[in-house]
């Protein structure tokens, strides 16, 4: 469609770029840099964006600890992604870009106690590394873990504790960023 196009334009959501973007404009507009970000944020914004009135302003990540960590995110009580990873350092780059790319009102960190070794290195690393306060649950992770046919399939059982543990509540503390707090 062509910029001038986009007032009869009958959608709701319209991406173009900001040199294309009318300057007064009834619709919702997203513009190009949207893309420098992580898909799940970028999931996350459209939500913000097309204001859907959710019930809840929160930002609830649920980590499922060990060999392979279930990370399930949901946004506006929504779950906007599921996934896989077998990195401490890789999965805390993730939720540093997703704590760092939403706004919510809480944003909370809910971790299994399954595999505390891990689940403490975890938070440590992110303390290091994310310069925000956030609340962080350690949750009782018992009967998260489904039998699933044909074992793990590609990390299926991990996402799906990591959901399960993102709705269970644990012991909420705060926490602050080290620059904060020496």
């Amino acid at each position: 469609m062509l910029p001038e196009e986009i007032h009869n334009y009958d959608g709701l959501l319209v991406f173009t770029t900001k040199k294309e973007s009318p300057k007064q404009c009834k619709k919702i507009l997203l513009h190009e840099d949207i893309l420098e970000h992580h898909p799940t944020v970028i999931r996350g914004m459209m939500m913000q964006k097309l204001n859907l009135y959710f019930e809840e302003e929160n930002l609830i990540l649920g980590v499922d600890p060990g060999q392979r960590m279930g990370l399930s995110i949901f946004y506006y009580g929504v779950e906007i992604e599921r996934s896989v990873h077998t990195s401490i350092e890789e999965l805390v780059f993730h939720i540093i870009s997703i704590l760092g790319g939403l706004r919510a009102k809480r944003k909370i960190l809910k971790i299994g106690d399954g595999n505390m070794n891990i689940a403490k290195q975890i938070v440590r690393t992110l303390n290091l590394k994310f310069c925000s306060s956030f609340e962080l649950e350690f949750v009782d992770e018992t009967k998260t873990s489904l039998k699933i046919k044909n074992f793990n399939q590609r990390g299926k059982r991990d996402m799906l504790s990591a959901k399960y543990i993102s709705q269970r509540d644990g012991y909420r503390q705060s926490i602050l960023p080290l620059s904060m707090t020496g």
